[in-house]
């Protein structure tokens, strides 16, 4: 007796460990696939100097944290336009968007292909981006670069 019910509590735990270690994947709604979309082309538009429709989507009050330094609109408009930061590519792994509100926060785990200063720079980053919509359309609040101490996932960076 004491032989069936450790069989049966090991076949329940069994059973039970292979559910908990399947991957669980959840379609993102249509309201996270916006916020998604509209993130990749910021990528695009940053990698492509567009300056036009950056400005359209940052908002006025937008702030800009990197590894040097805070600045707000104006001067992360520069800094693209100028060339001093060219973002070249951004490789995206993974996405997460919370919303509050009017508000979408969207976590990215990035590898950063970008040209600082003349200088190539290639790192991993958290990147927090916060949307913001007003009068149906949705605007840039912030964007922060967190540097991540895992390494490169990045097999081509150029």
């Amino acid at each position: 007796m004491k032989t069936k019910i450790l069989g049966l509590f090991l076949f329940v735990m069994t059973i039970q460990l292979t559910y908990a270690q399947e991957k669980t994947t959840t379609v993102p709604s249509k309201a996270e696939q916006e916020i998604m979309q509209l993130s990749n082309k910021k990528w695009q538009w940053m990698s492509d100097k567009n300056v036009d429709s950056l400005g359209v989507l940052f908002d006025t009050k937008c702030e800009f944290v990197h590894m040097g330094g805070t600045w707000g609109k104006d001067r992360e408009i520069d800094i693209i336009k100028g060339g001093f930061i060219w973002y070249k590519k951004a490789e995206v792994y993974s996405t997460a968007v919370k919303f509050f509100g009017n508000t979408a926060i969207l976590l990215s785990d990035i590898d950063l292909v970008a040209v600082v200063g003349g200088n190539d720079a290639i790192n991993p980053f958290m990147v927090t981006e916060v949307f913001i919509k007003e009068n149906g359309q949705w605007k840039l609040g912030q964007l922060t670069f967190s540097h991540l101490a895992r390494p490169l996932k990045l097999n081509n960076p150029k």
